[in-house]
């Protein structure tokens, strides 16, 4: 920001402090990266993964290339199911879903000494020539972050209680605009301009007057899938000690998230996702980590995860923190 490439207005306006820039990191390097340190701090075994999911939405090697097999031959082994899941900002949900119903179908070796075990990542590097990361969308910047999250059937440090997600379709448009469905952008050197493609959506919306009503459906759908989500936790809104959303401005995250849940912005993870920008499908998982390492999640606390996608997706999820991780004692 200080080098001029994000209006002051902006920034004053949206609060936004900063984004994380991984330079000419891969993101399947990235990912790895990640992916590393989730084993290491853990104790698994690599080679005993079962299902490897990896999230994200943006562009990741060679066309006609697929960035889950890189993590397969330099982490994984061939033996792991390794599938790329395309679900936008919400891919993280989606592998949470897929990876933890993939583990509850599936038994334990034959000889009882492990439990399956599902690698989720996501990555993204949006520091490209079709992408102005400060410039993405109307109230937030784009951040380059991978995130990884070792999912298995074993007692751990925390339990994912519940996750779900819906889809609210008639706001399909939002995140496509007036471009037309082929060819693809990227392949004639079109940019991605999140503000174009919703201003468009706007206009359309206007003139048919469908846009309010999908808007409104929206808001009222995420309130219904937190109220369900939170259920089949079996907790309720005041035992939820923090609450990871986007990251997006602050007016955002207030008004879409915090106020309409009834809480307070101090529950939030703004103030750490301010400083990163919006980091495609990690935003959730960056900030658990975060909140960890900062100590603001001890045994016993619930981080409500929600997050939004185009198609429009509504996914919610809740994190149940069982005891201080060790390498955070």
């Amino acid at each position: 920001m200080s080098e001029g490439r994000y209006p002051a207005l902006e920034a004053e306006i949206h609060e936004l402090a900063g984004a994380a820039v991984a330079g000419g990191t891969p993101a399947p390097e990235m990912a790895l990266r990640a992916a590393q340190e989730a084993y290491k701090r853990c104790g698994h075994r690599p080679g005993d993964t079962d299902l490897l999911l990896y999230a994200d939405s943006w562009h990741q090697g060679p066309d006609g290339w697929q960035p889950q097999y890189y993590l397969q031959r330099h982490l994984v082994g061939n033996e792991a199911l390794a599938v790329e899941v395309r679900q936008g900002c919400n891919g993280m949900f989606g592998a949470l879903e897929l990876g933890a119903a993939y583990l509850r179908g599936r038994p334990g070796t034959a000889d009882g000494e492990r439990a399956p075990a599902a690698l989720l990542v996501a990555s993204d590097n949006f520091g490209t020539p079709m992408m102005d990361r400060w410039n993405m969308g109307p109230g937030y910047v784009a951040g380059d972050a991978a995130s990884a999250v070792l999912l298995t059937t074993e007692p751990s440090f925390a339990q994912l209680a519940a996750v779900g997600s819906v889809a609210v379709s008639e706001a399909e448009q939002m995140h496509r605009g007036a471009e037309p469905l082929f060819p693809p952008g990227p392949t004639v050197g079109r940019a991605l301009d999140f503000r174009a493609r919703n201003a468009e959506f706007k206009e359309a919306a206007l003139a048919d007057g469908s846009g309010t009503g999908a808007l409104v459906k929206v808001h009222g759908m995420t309130l219904e899938l937190v109220e369900r989500t939170l259920s089949e936790a079996g907790i309720g809104m005041s035992d939820v000690t923090r609450v990871a959303y986007m990251n997006y401005s602050r007016e955002i995250v207030e008004q879409r998230c915090m106020a309409a849940l009834g809480l307070p912005m101090e529950k939030s993870v703004w103030e750490f996702g301010r400083t990163v920008g919006h980091l495609g499908a990690s935003d959730q998982t960056v900030s658990l980590d975060h909140l960890l390492s900062a100590g603001e999640l001890p045994p016993g606390s619930h981080l409500l995860m929600l997050g939004v996608g185009p198609g429009v997706t509504l996914s919610c999820a809740v994190v149940r923190i069982v005891h201080t991780p060790p390498w955070c004692s």
